[in-house]
Parts: structure tokens; C-alpha cells; sequence
């Protein structure tokens, strides 16, 4: 039976993408750090792991989660253990953490995994990177968050992300 290792995620738009890339490369790199490739840089909301192709369908479907656009503000770095760089919301966003929670919901009705740990929103910036120094205090990135991805990642060295399918909020821009 063939699978696929899903994960849900957020992607950011080409401005927020260069935005996220001009930090990452701002930052004072060991040689054994392995900075995330620009085309790859995203916030996963759930990682889901290895699906049978023949229920992704049902599964696309139950996951259309309606809510509204919101906006994240990134301005926090963090160097978390193992050297995972990371940029972290200043406060994550009510909108967000309750996406979070209908779509846990959702992977549970489908008897898939859900990390039990407290969710931590981030986007990874590089691996292997203890002892790296960003340049200065985080930047202020605004990215709205107007959609969502299920996706499939394949891995090795030519590996990526591939969209499923993508879910649009019920708004297209955050709610004043």
C-alpha cells in the first residue's frame, strides 16, 4: 500500500518569504549549521506522518476548517535546544491557536497523530546551529495568514514539498 508523509502548514507569500530570508541570512552561521532553503521556509501546524494514499480525499475533505484571515507578527528569535534556529511569534495569535485545535480535532476523528506537546508556532530558520548569533533583536515581520496547506513532503537530497491541497479562510484579510 503506497503512502505519503503528510503535515499541515503555513506558507508565507513571496514578500514574507524574502522577508524570512533576509533574517535567516542576517544571522552569523556555525559551518555545521544548515540554514532552511528560502522555498521551504514555513509554519507547520500539525505534523501528520505517513497516510495511505487512498484515504487522503476523505482526509482533504475533513480538514476544511473554516476561519478567518489573521495576522501573525514574528519579532522573536530563539535558539532551542539542539540548535534548531528559530523565528518565533511575538504572541501567537487567538485565530491561529484555535486553527490549530479544529484541525487536531479533525486528525483525531481520523485516528492520526497529534503531537501532545504544547503547540510553540515558529518558523525554523537552520538546523545544527548552536552557537549561531543573530544580528540583532528579531525583525518585524507581519504575515497574514489567509490559507493553509496540506502537504506532502518527500524526502532526500532532491526531496520537497509538494501542495495536496490548500484551504482559504472564510476572509481574505484580518478582521479589524
Amino acid at each position: 500500500m503506497s503512502t505519503a508523509r503528510l503535515f499541515l502548514g503555513l506558507f508565507p507569500d513571496a514578500a514574507v518569504r524574502q522577508d524570512l530570508a533576509a533574517w535567516r541570512d542576517a544571522w552569523t552561521w556555525p559551518r555545521s549549521a544548515s540554514p532552511v532553503k528560502t522555498g521551504r521556509l514555513h509554519q507547520t501546524l500539525h505534523f501528520i506522518g505517513d497516510v495511505e494514499r487512498e484515504r487522503i480525499p476523505d482526509l482533504t475533505q475533513a480538514l476544511s476548517v473554516p476561519f478567518d484571515a489573521f495576522t501573525m507578527r514574528f519579532g522573536t528569535t530563539v535558539l532551542w535546544p539542539h540548535g534548531i534556529a528559530v523565528l518565533e511569534p511575538n504572541e501567537p495569535p487567538k485565530a491561529m491557536m484555535e486553527l490549530h485545535a479544529a484541525l487536531a480535532r479533525v486528525l483525531h476523528r481520523f485516528d492520526l497523530r497529534v503531537d501532545a506537546r504544547p503547540y510553540r508556532p515558529h518558523v525554523t530558520l537552520a538546523r545544527r546551529a548552536n552557537g549561531a548569533q543573530p544580528s540583532s533583536e528579531g525583525p518585524r515581520i507581519e504575515w497574514i495568514i489567509d490559507r493553509y496547506a496540506l502537504m506532502e513532503s518527500t524526502p532526500g537530497p532532491d526531496g520537497g514539498y509538494t501542495v495536496v491541497w490548500e484551504f482559504a479562510a472564510l476572509t481574505s484579510s484580518p478582521l479589524a
